[in-house]
């Protein structure tokens, strides 16, 4: 049925993914002016607030096991958000998000079905040729961030799917956004605050709507679609979507590596597609 269609789980992972390159793209400027954290901080703050007006949830919404669920989802939104833009500040891009990406990858290998098994292990290879860590230098702290964010994507990935099984439409993100804007307060919102002005304010707000509003959202409802084993997969097809962007807006050629790259990550992106769909049992209404 409908509801449960791999089609319309892939499609809303790759519209979030989209929205999340748009939302990169427009922060450049506001990291410039607050650093990196600083701009975490605040998309996942403003976040917090749209959600709690618009969604509204309330106590009597969540189950003591949704509840914890939610409460754990916020706190590794939280970290996946920080440590992966204090981890692009001391590596290359490309080596800080093909280490991040070994997240869901693991994911994907770890809870795939028998026989999907190719898929991640494909999409691994196209996320090396892709990103060609090899060719940056690294740093203990950056690497460490980096890797530490892997293992909070991952749980994402897992609560992200606990969450939205066990409480209907957004509710669930409701709770896990303002625990995780909570946490980014608590580590870099006084060092941030005094930078602000009412121009950098209401650009974080525009910039909270497209990450992680939009795309947390349409995530949560994917995951309603794909299991975890085809998610994981599917995150791999973000840095080919970089690399065509890249391509296109910024005329950044791709070498032979990263085509073949490209080749990898799709073909690992349609056999998810073919085999990730959910029991319909298991999908929330």
């Amino acid at each position: 049925m409908l509801s449960s269609s791999p089609r319309t789980g892939v499609a809303l992972a790759v519209g979030a993914m989209l929205s999340v390159q748009l939302g990169l793209a427009v922060s450049v400027g506001l990291a410039n002016e607050i650093g990196p954290t600083g701009v975490a901080w605040l998309r996942l703050a403003w976040a917090a607030v749209l959600l709690l007006v618009l969604v509204r949830p309330r106590p009597s919404d969540f189950g003591r096991p949704a509840l914890l669920a939610g409460l754990g989802l916020g706190v590794v939104t939280a970290g996946m958000t920080i440590l992966f833009m204090v981890a692009a500040t001391r590596l290359p891009l490309g080596t800080a998000s093909a280490l991040e990406f070994l997240g869901p990858l693991t994911v994907a290998i770890v809870r795939g079905r028998s026989g999907t098994r190719l898929w991640p292990v494909l999409a691994a290879a196209g996320v090396l040729l892709l990103t060609q860590p090899w060719q940056g230098g690294a740093d203990l702290i950056g690497l460490a961030c980096a890797l530490a964010s892997a293992v909070c994507w991952g749980c994402y990935i897992v609560l992200t799917q606990r969450v939205g099984d066990q409480v209907s439409g957004l509710r669930g993100l409701a709770l896990s956004m303002p625990v995780a804007g909570l946490v980014a307060t608590l580590v870099h919102g006084p060092a941030a605050a005094g930078h602000l002005t009412w121009p950098l304010v209401l650009a974080g707000l525009g910039l909270a709507v497209l990450v992680p509003v939009v795309p947390f959202s349409m995530e949560m409802l994917a995951l309603r679609r794909l299991t975890t084993s085809a998610f994981g997969t599917l995150a791999s097809l973000e840095p080919a979507l970089a690399l065509l962007i890249g391509l296109v807006v910024l005329h950044q050629v791709p070498n032979l590596a990263a085509v073949a790259g490209i080749g990898f990550v799709v073909a690992a992106g349609i056999g998810a597609e073919r085999t990730g769909a959910r029991e319909p049992e298991k999908v929330a209404v």
